[in-house]
């Protein structure tokens, strides 16, 4: 992490979290030196960290919090991590949807980012149980001109499903699964609190779980959407085993020997990075 004094915060920080996470624990004099930063500014991003509640500050540092299988971050607590990741990953799964097609938008952080390219792509039918991304596609549609606001040509279609309300900011329940159960769809972009070979996709929301299974049932192509920090991850119940998975978008931060494992048992893993390339390793060639 050398030549970093240029970083933004939120860059800084989904580094320093990196590396408590990596290494069970850090030094702020550690992360002056790797980082080129004042001391100062090492504390203060520690704050920031613990403020989220992915970090216990230490004397003279930092560890990384043990969360129960069932804990459930809110949704600004986790579009404030891994940033650039979930944008790397968002750029390489827009191409995956199709214009004209039947998309399916689950919860969380990455498919809000993903929701966000999703608007250039021209006459999709959306249906989603996130708030979130159902605001961005209701904002992006309805332009406001002298007379009125009025729908952009080419604009999807979005319906979203009804149900309870989850601190992620996701529709849940038996609404939301009474609508998913009647529907069918091309493809499905899903994000995970974990995902991991024994336990599959999993998530600490029980009632997201069940929604979740029913969004896998009704598609015909299931795609995962999960940073390099979810592999190995378990919630407290699995929703999918990883043959139903028929492709993971992550992102340059996941380690050789697990890309080397997801891709023995996935048809498509994609690697996405900054630069905007990707890597498909699995059923397309590379």
């Amino acid at each position: 992490m050398s030549d970093n004094q240029n970083l933004l915060a939120e860059q800084r920080r989904a580094l320093i979290l990196d590396e408590v996470r990596r290494r069970g624990g850090v030094r702020v004099n550690e992360l002056t030196r790797r980082l080129n930063v004042s001391d100062m500014t090492v504390r203060r991003d520690l704050d920031a960290l613990a403020r989220l509640g992915v970090v216990e500050k230490v004397h003279g540092g930092a560890v990384p919090v043990a969360e129960a299988t069932a804990h459930e971050p809110g949704f600004e607590a986790k579009s404030a991590l891994e940033l650039a990741a979930k944008e790397d990953i968002a750029r390489a799964a827009v191409a995956m949807a199709p214009p004209g097609s039947a998309i399916a938008l689950a919860g969380g952080t990455t498919v809000f980012a993903l929701a966000q390219r999703l608007v250039d792509v021209p006459d999709l039918t959306v249906v989603t149980n996130s708030v979130r991304a159902a605001d961005v596609f209701h904002s992006s549609q309805r332009p406001v001109t002298a007379a009125g606001p009025s729908a952009r040509p080419g604009a999807a279609t979005v319906v979203l499903t009804g149900g309870v309300r989850t601190p992620s900011d996701t529709l849940v329940g038996p609404v939301a699964d009474a609508a998913i159960r009647s529907l069918h769809f091309d493809v499905l972009f899903i994000g995970v609190h974990g995902i991991s070979a024994e336990a599959g996709l999993s998530t600490p929301n029980l009632a997201e779980a069940e929604t979740n299974r029913h969004f896998v049932r009704s598609a015909r192509r299931v795609v995962v959407l999960a940073d390099h920090t979810k592999w190995g991850t378990v919630g407290l119940s699995s929703f999918a085993a990883l043959e139903e998975v028929d492709a993971l978008v992550t992102d340059a931060g996941l380690p050789e020997a697990a890309r080397r494992e997801i891709a023995e048992r996935l048809p498509e893993l994609v690697v996405a990075d900054a630069s905007g390339d990707s890597t498909t390793c699995g059923g397309v060639p590379v």
